[in-house]
């Protein structure tokens, strides 16, 4: 991954450089700029030590929702428990040693769940830092008897983990390129910049899905604060006034900034940022940057950056080829020219609204977008003509490269989803229809001595709860095995998106199944007949 991210940054470097050439910028080399957030679990390492599921998954198979997750979101606006904070006060330090500027902790929504996040440096730096990053706090978590998990839906019902990567281009003479200024509608260096992104990530949507597609983060994407699996980008009201404005050639007319009035006279008035932030959006604005916010918890940032320089490298090629040549008046009426025809042709990636609703799917399938919902779709358009191309003309990937990544991501799939089958299948016969099996033995014995002292009683609870969980021991039983016939004939599919397909849509869809009705059966049992640890247990011990 670091070579392929340093070939991106070059060809990024070389075509932004060449655009601000046209401006008289004595600008020499301008850099991505990445500041990756971190989410992640922390759970009591004993207590992961009895779950088999998370011990070779990262995840749990099964568990039945606890009758409080992040409904009032007291964990997200929480203190620090003083087990996280000696933590989080240790990861900090050990990450210092190592050049790692963290800086920013808190919780995060879900219970467990928490998010550091270091200071900006270079795409090169920051993917390098990342992987410390993660590394460390698996060995940190170690020395407090808790374990770190970054798998991007480790428990479901609340709650994935992402890994938000915010980017941007900076020169070497300390220009962010992103950034507005107090008049952006007048800022010829920005609007090209941004016209640039929107058409790179409108063109190369599919590249940059598949660039976050894996396993753990099919859970994930369109779930509990995660963004759609379709792209789009969100500008705020401002930007979007600005496109407007060029698109219609109409007269800009910025709006009014306005400020938050709090109602207590000894406190200041608030400005208001006319981004804002969108949740639910994969690409969103924040000032001087974009977010991405697809990305899982678990993935290197590389790869995702790797798409953006190049999809961006590939568009400023594109205008500087146009523009080049051109001076004074001339070259104002082309970038006007080629503002107003890039932006009325890719607007349609820009959404502002909420990407979580239906009706965004709808409308996004309208406007073209592609909708790539799980890695079964999102992987062969890694290969796909235009996209080798890409990689090829900057020198990015060779074709052997790429295709090897592309058989590497299939493999990897298949060989995550079948060690989750085949971990299910071993604790549904190991030791959940077991436990089932001794509850329903103490219930069966409980109703019979009540039987015999009170013939004449009406059916015993313990009866009518012996009937219920007989059924479901039947219908665990039967799902089971049907899992693992599914599973026993994926042995002999050999065409691997096939396969990947197949693990999606029959074995997960099969996995689900099974789960529903253990989790119904898990609710109706004691803990003390359960043999391993509920999710009340999980996610609020620490």
């Amino acid at each position: 991954k670091k070579t392929p991210l340093l070939r991106s940054m070059a060809a990024v470097d070389r075509a932004a450089v060449r655009v601000l050439k046209l401006f008289g910028d004595d600008a020499e080399k301008v850099t991505p700029q990445i500041g990756a957030e971190q989410e992640y679990f922390l759970i009591d390492r004993e207590l992961y030590l009895k779950r088999m599921d998370l011990r070779l998954c990262g995840r749990t198979l099964f568990g039945a929702k606890p009758p409080k997750g992040q409904e009032l979101d007291d964990h997200y606006f929480g203190a620090f428990r003083p087990r996280v904070a000696a933590y989080m006060k240790e990861l900090d330090e050990e990450l210092w040693k190592l050049g790692v500027l963290s800086k920013t902790k808190h919780n995060e929504v879900a219970p467990g769940q928490h998010e550091m996040a270091p200071i900006y440096t270079d795409a090169n730096t920051a993917s390098d830092q990342n992987q410390l990053v993660m590394e460390t706090m698996k060995k940190v978590a170690e020395r407090h008897n808790l374990v770190c998990l970054l798998h991007e839906k480790p428990f479901a019902g609340v709650n994935g983990s992402g890994k938000h990567v915010n980017w941007s281009l900076s020169t070497d003479t300390g220009k962010n390129l992103f950034s507005p200024g107090k008049t952006p509608s007048q800022n010829a260096v920005f609007l090209l910049v941004l016209a640039a992104f929107i058409k790179g990530v409108d063109e190369y949507q599919e590249l940059l899905r598949c660039s976050v597609a894996f396993a753990g983060n099919d859970h994930r994407l369109g779930a509990q604060e995660a963004p759609p699996a379709v792209i789009s980008v969100f500008l705020g009201t401002e930007l979007e006034g600005i496109i407007d404005a060029i698109v219609g050639e109409n007269d800009y007319t910025a709006p009014e900034h306005k400020s938050l009035r709090i109602g207590v006279d000894v406190l200041p008035a608030i400005p208001q940022d006319t981004t804002d932030r969108n949740r639910t959006s994969p690409f969103a604005f924040t000032g001087n940057k974009f977010e991405f916010r697809m990305p899982g918890s678990a993935l290197s940032v590389s790869e995702p950056n790797i798409v953006i320089n190049t999809a961006v490298a590939e568009i400023l090629g594109e205008f500087a080829d146009r523009l080049e040549g051109l001076s004074g008046k001339a070259l104002e009426a082309e970038i006007h020219l080629l503002l107003k025809e890039v932006l009325r042709d890719h607007r349609h990636i820009v959404f502002n609204g909420n990407g979580y609703t239906s009706e965004w799917v709808e409308e996004a399938h309208k406007r073209g977008l592609f909708d790539l919902p799980s890695c079964a779709e999102a992987f062969p358009r890694l290969i796909a003509e235009k996209n080798v191309e890409l990689f090829l003309k900057h020198g990015i990937y060779t074709k052997e490269e790429l295709f090897s990544r592309y058989e590497i991501k299939e493999e990897n799939y298949i060989k995550t989803i079948n060690i989750e089958a085949k971990t299910m299948l071993s604790m549904m016969k190991k030791t959940f229809l077991p436990s089932v099996l001794s509850y329903c033995k103490e219930l069966a014995e409980t109703a019979a001595k009540t039987k015999a002292i009170l013939p004449d009683a009406p059916i015993s609870a313990e009866s009518k709860l012996l009937e219920k969980l007989s059924g479901l021991y039947t219908e665990i039983s039967e799902k089971t095995e049907a899992l693992a016939e599914a599973e026993k004939a994926a042995e002999s599919m050999e065409d691997n998106i096939e396969k990947v397909a197949y693990f999606h849509y029959t074995i997960l869809a099969k996995m689900d199944d099974l789960r529903s009705s253990v989790d119904t059966a898990e609710a109706l049992i004691p803990d003390s007949f359960l043999p391993y640890p509920t999710y009340d247990e999980l996610l609020f011990s620490v």
